[in-house]
C-alpha cells in the first residue's frame, strides 16, 4: 500500500471488503471536505497507519475485520487514540449489535445493507457531534444493559495503553510469567499491571478481569446470521 499522503489524511476505512470499502469511499468524498481516505485490510494494518498518520479524525470499523473480535477493537483504539471517532459498519445490523457498539463508544453504527444516502446521513450526524443509529433501534433499548456496557467502557479508559495490553493477555488466559516474556517486561511489572487492572475494574481477581473484557466479543451465535434483510 502507497503511504504518499498518509500524513494528510483525515479518514481510515479498516474493512477487509473492497466493494464496500468502495461504496464507503464515495459517501465520505460526498460529506467531508478534503478527506484524503486510507484503507486498511486488517486491524494490525489499521493500527499501523493511525501511528504514520496524526492527522486522522475518522476511523470507520468493520465489526468481523481479521484482528478485531467484536469491541475488542473499538476499546483498543478508544483507549490508545482516545481523540479518534470511531463508526462501526457491519452486515450484523441486529439491534442489540447496534446498541452495544454505541455502548462502547462508537459514534455510530452503520449496517453494510445501508444505501449512500443513509450512510452519508450517518457520516453528517457524526461530524455534528452526535451519535446515529438506525431509527428502528430505539424502541429496543435496554436502559440496564446500557448503564452497564458504559460503566465498563469508562473502566477500560482509565487503563494505560500498556495495562490494557495486559488484560487483553489475561483473558486470553497467560500466566504472568508468559505475559512478561510477550512483553519484555519484568513479572513484577506484570502483577503491578494486574493489580492496577483489578483496582481500576472493580474486581477482585484475574478471572474475572477476564471475563469483563470478553464481554466485548460476540458470542459465537451472535454473529454470521443471515439477517442482512433487516433494516
Amino acid at each position: 500500500m502507497s503511504e504518499t499522503n498518509v500524513v494528510e489524511a483525515k479518514v481510515i476505512i479498516a474493512d477487509d471488503h473492497p466493494l464496500f470499502r468502495t461504496a464507503l469511499k464515495q459517501a465520505i468524498v460526498e460529506c467531508i471536505d478534503d478527506a484524503n481516505t486510507l484503507e486498511a485490510e486488517n486491524f494490525a494494518e489499521l493500527l499501523g497507519l493511525i501511528e504514520q498518520t496524526p492527522s486522522l479524525e475518522i476511523v470507520f470499523l468493520d465489526l468481523h475485520m481479521p484482528g478485531n473480535n467484536g469491541f475488542t477493537g473499538l476499546t483498543q483504539l478508544q483507549n490508545h487514540y482516545p481523540d479518534l471517532v470511531v463508526i462501526m459498519v457491519s452486515s450484523d445490523d441486529n439491534s442489540e449489535t447496534m446498541q452495544k457498539a454505541i455502548n462502547f463508544g462508537a459514534a455510530a453504527f452503520i449496517p453494510k445493507s445501508a444505501d449512500l444516502t443513509t450512510i452519508g446521513s450517518a457520516i453528517d450526524t457524526v461530524l455534528e457531534g452526535d451519535i446515529w443509529l438506525p431509527e428502528s433501534i430505539a424502541a429496543t433499548i435496554d436502559e440496564q444493559q446500557v448503564a452497564e456496557h458504559q460503566k465498563l467502557a469508562k473502566q477500560l479508559a482509565q487503563l494505560t495503553p500498556q495495562q490494557y495490553v495486559v488484560l487483553t493477555q489475561i483473558a486470553d488466559g497467560q500466566l504472568n510469567k508468559q505475559i512478561a516474556y510477550d512483553l519484555d517486561i519484568k513479572e513484577t511489572t506484570v502483577k503491578k499491571h494486574v493489580s492496577a487492572i483489578l483496582l481500576k475494574l472493580d474486581v477482585n481477581n484475574r478471572t474475572l478481569a477476564g471475563l469483563a473484557y470478553q464481554q466485548l466479543m460476540l458470542a459465537p451465535g451472535q454473529h454470521s446470521q443471515p439477517e442482512s434483510a433487516v433494516g
